[in-house]
């Protein structure tokens, strides 16, 4: 019996995603235990704590290790990522106690280790354990950082001002300021962390990623033949998805209310857990649902605060009739809902009356749609959204683009109401629901007996 310890970085999508991880592992192969190295950090990743009891509650075979929080003040950081490299960086001496003593009580096979907690492998490499790394965006993206050392070689302009298109193996071409947000800046740190990842993962013993072999074919040939990495090794990968979360809660209001709407007749829009608006972009949403006519299901967060100190916080419950145009609710209550802060994603999209989802592109959320078959609208905000709009709309053919206007990056609310209209009722929405489905199909079949991604999960298990 071996036991596998997974490090995830803080932040709810990353935290779900591995404890997903842990639940398939154990689900396939129970003698395996799976322990989960966590960082609750001061500032906010999203609440966590609620969900690590219930995972606890349900799943014996998951158990997780608390590492001490190091208080850092966010307010000396340039962002969220710069915050999380330094947080992981000063924990490494904890990680270092804690894989010392899981080794003793147990047989450990190997470190799992989220892209952000690269800081650990150094750990790991001094301990001899094994370091796979678990990518939580798409093989498109892996193949994108498995290529960055190359591109950081042959260039010396920042993406952000090349203006022009990137060109890597398996990949479409992608608009450099289309580049993953963190490495758009050659002159930040984000772009050094970063290309400190994209080096260490050929070092590492595998790579597992959150996708199947009919989602990223070509992205998948790429990497495996080698091409991604022209001048080193590139490590086996294992595509084991789509993990998607189910459960939640299915008594939220928003669900009776689908049950009341046609078939395939509501459009859903959601930004993840992380994703807010100025009040003026709140405001063209609103209008550009009330032109279309089309239903909606809307959650909607507070607007982003101006206060540099409230950028770490939690947003407060947003105050609708004062956010909203007047009126708005009353005039759309016949055929559209707006929820405050959060619904239960999966069970939303997986409803009969969802036809689809306008989305800020996180990889969760597209795995969520693409198993249930629902078609997109990108809208990306924040990471690697933007690299993720253009592989969805230009190589994956499952989703439309919604276009910012030049100045301001503002979305209007007549872009609004074309695309939602597109998707729900126009001849490219019928193409890229078509696609939709297929996917939903082959994802099924992926996880099946036989299937592709069980099949990459027993070959990894295998090997522990």
């Amino acid at each position: 019996m071996g036991t596998v310890v997974l490090y995830p970085s803080p932040g709810m999508g990353h935290l779900i995603s591995m404890v997903e991880l842990g639940k398939l592992i154990t689900k396939h192969h129970p003698s395996i235990s799976i322990i989960v190295l966590t960082l609750i950090p001061s500032f906010n990743t999203g609440t966590t704590a609620s969900y690590v009891r219930h995972i606890s509650a349900t799943f014996p075979a998951i158990t997780f290790h608390h590492l001490p929080d190091i208080p850092l003040d966010p307010l000396l950081f340039p962002s969220m990522e710069a915050i999380i490299f330094e947080l992981i960086r000063r924990s490494n001496p904890n990680v270092e106690s804690a894989i010392q003593s899981i080794s003793l009580s147990c047989n450990l096979s190997a470190l799992v280790i989220d892209p952000f907690c690269n800081p650990a492998k150094s750990v790991a490499d001094k301990l001899n354990v094994p370091v796979y790394y678990f990518f939580t965006s798409g093989a498109c993206c892996l193949a994108l950082f498995f290529y960055f050392p190359t591109l950081h070689k042959t260039t010396t302009q920042s993406f952000k001002d090349m203006n022009t298109l990137i060109h890597v193996p398996g990949l479409p071409p992608i608009p450099s300021p289309d580049m993953v947000g963190p490495i758009l800046d050659r002159a930040s740190t984000e772009y050094s962390d970063f290309l400190e990842i994209s080096k260490q993962f050929p070092t590492a013993a595998g790579i597992i990623i959150n996708t199947f072999d009919a989602l990223e074919p070509r992205a998948i040939k790429a990497i495996t033949d080698g091409v991604c990495v022209p001048d080193g090794p590139t490590p086996p990968i294992y595509c084991i998805g789509p993990l998607v979360a189910l459960g939640g809660d299915e008594s939220h209001e928003c669900l009776s209310w689908l049950d009341l709407q046609p078939s395939g007749s509501v459009v859903y829009l959601c930004f993840g857990s992380l994703g807010v608006f100025s009040r003026d972009q709140v405001r063209e949403i609103a209008k550009g649902l009330e032109m279309s006519g089309v239903r909606f299901l809307w959650v909607v967060r507070s607007p982003k605060s101006n206060k540099k100190e409230d950028r770490f916080l939690p947003t407060p419950d947003p105050d609708l009739d004062e956010l909203l145009p007047e009126g708005f609710l009353d005039r759309t209550k016949d055929r559209g809902l707006v929820v405050k802060k959060w619904a239960p994603q999966v069970a939303v999209l997986s409803h009969k009356s969802v036809g689809g989802f306008v989305t800020h592109c996180g990889w969760n959320s597209v795995l969520e749609a693409v198993s249930f078959g629902v078609p997109m609208v990108g809208w990306p905000l924040y990471a690697e959204q933007r690299f993720n709009r253009v592989v969805l709309r230009d190589e994956m053919k499952l989703a439309l683009g919604m276009e910012e206007s030049e100045e301001e990056g503002m979305v209007t609310a007549v872009e609004v109401e074309k695309r939602v209209r597109e998707l729900m009722e126009g001849a490219e929405g019928k193409v890229v629901r078509a696609v939709a489905t297929t996917r939903k199909e082959e994802a099924a079949v992926a996880l099946g007996d036989g299937g592709s991604s069980r099949v990459a999960l027993s070959k990894l298990v295998a090997l522990w």
